[in-house]
């Protein structure tokens, strides 16, 4: 049996990536793990992989930033899986470039799905851990959130801002017994990754460069974020509240970032 056996979860972004990981482990711990992304096909692939490996979960197709639909969504969840008392906010996407090079459009999308996708989350998840009396979430920031890195001034903000929700609401409703932390991954070897280094002009000396950089000469794993997601979902971490937990092998206190 596993450490999450009977709890609801929803996983935004978990139709890939680091989000699709996240939900797999989730659902190995025995969760029912609501499947939330705007990509339907990678919704219903998750759940497939869950399904056949034994677990419970739920497709929810829908847009983090679109109000109407995530409430429909854990509407949902809600109804088929029970009150969601576990939370992940991994939804995210990264657009490359200075503040100069940054578009309005630009910088307002990535806000919208990163930071008020994470503002919508909460809204809908907190009542019903209210009700319960318990809950945990998890906002997935990032090094870049804490330290920035080079070329990513709009993604890093909204990485920041992830760190203080989650500070905001660890505050707000500790006594509530609801739990709210952030992790911040470092170079993790996902989807997200190998676009940014496709999109190089050497993408190989590029991927080289980023092993280069890490303390222990390679870059994470989507399992290794996974097992500290798993860990702060379950009541093992019951006194981590209001942290920013760093998954980076060192990068962020190693001080060299890539120059690309």
């Amino acid at each position: 049996m596993g450490q999450l056996e009977g709890r609801t979860a929803v996983v935004t972004g978990a139709g890939n990536g680091i989000g699709r990981g996240i939900a797999l482990r989730l659902a190995r711990e025995g969760a029912s793990v609501g499947i939330l992304d705007n990509d339907a096909m990678g919704c219903e692939r998750v759940l497939q992989t869950i399904l056949e490996s034994g677990g419970k979960g739920l497709a929810l197709p829908a847009d983090v930033s679109n109000p109407a639909q995530m409430n429909h969504a854990i509407g949902q969840l809600e109804v088929t899986c029970g009150a969601p008392t576990l939370a992940v906010h991994s939804a995210g996407i990264m657009p490359t470039g200075t503040l100069l090079d940054t578009s309005e459009t630009d910088w307002d999308r990535v806000h919208a799905v990163n930071v008020k996708g994470a503002f919508l989350l909460c809204k809908e998840v907190i009542p019903h851990m209210l009700r319960e009396k318990r809950g945990s979430i998890i906002l997935v920031s990032s090094i870049t959130g804490v330290i920035g890195l080079p070329g990513l001034a709009a993604y890093s903000s909204t990485k920041g801002a992830l760190i203080s929700l989650a500070r905001a609401l660890a505050i707000d409703y500790a006594r509530e017994g609801i739990r709210v932390n952030s992790i911040a991954p470092g170079t993790i070897d996902s989807s997200m990754l190998h676009e940014f280094v496709a999109a190089q002009k050497d993408p190989e000396e590029t991927r080289k460069k980023f092993d280069e950089i890490q303390p222990r000469g390679s870059v994470g794993t989507i399992e290794e974020v996974a097992n500290l997601v798993a860990f702060l979902a379950s009541d093992e971490s019951s006194l981590i509240n209001g942290a920013n937990v760093p998954v980076d092998g060192g990068m962020s206190v190693y001080g060299q970032q890539p120059r690309l």
